[in-house]
């Protein structure tokens, strides 16, 4: 994409687009879902924002694990931890300096809980290597 707006493309277009940048950005093959909840996902956040250029995948996942873990939605984080190590968006030590680093800036509760969902994360990571 050269263009900073995407969301003028033709509705179908913008669904490929979709699943396309879901199965990318999660490491897993992504399929069509039915409902509107499914059509927002697929179309306007990842058809169109995170195809949008200015951020890399790492810049948006960082800064989507921050925003998780200062809304306490530590399980979404999990995710996306998950699907970063998988995509060496981040690595195992990149994780550990993060939730350090959360614990400054959201708090020591809430940045401990961050270092010990990421220390399961990384022994899943490690297991599957």
């Amino acid at each position: 994409m050269t263009r900073s707006n995407v969301s003028d493309d033709a509705p179908d277009e913008v669904r490929k687009r979709g699943l396309r940048r879901m199965s990318e950005v999660y490491g897993w093959e992504v399929s069509d879902g039915p409902g509107d909840y499914f059509a927002h996902t697929a179309d306007q956040v990842f058809g169109n924002v995170w195809a949008r250029e200015g951020l890399s995948d790492r810049d948006r996942r960082l800064i989507l694990l921050g925003a998780l873990a200062a809304s306490n939605n530590i399980d979404v984080a999990e995710i996306q931890a998950g699907a970063a190590l998988g995509n060496g968006e981040l690595t195992p030590e990149q994780l550990e300096e993060i939730s350090l680093f959360l614990c400054y800036y959201i708090g020591w509760p809430q940045g401990t809980k961050m270092h010990f969902m990421f220390g399961e994360v990384i022994k899943k990571y490690r297991k599957q290597k």
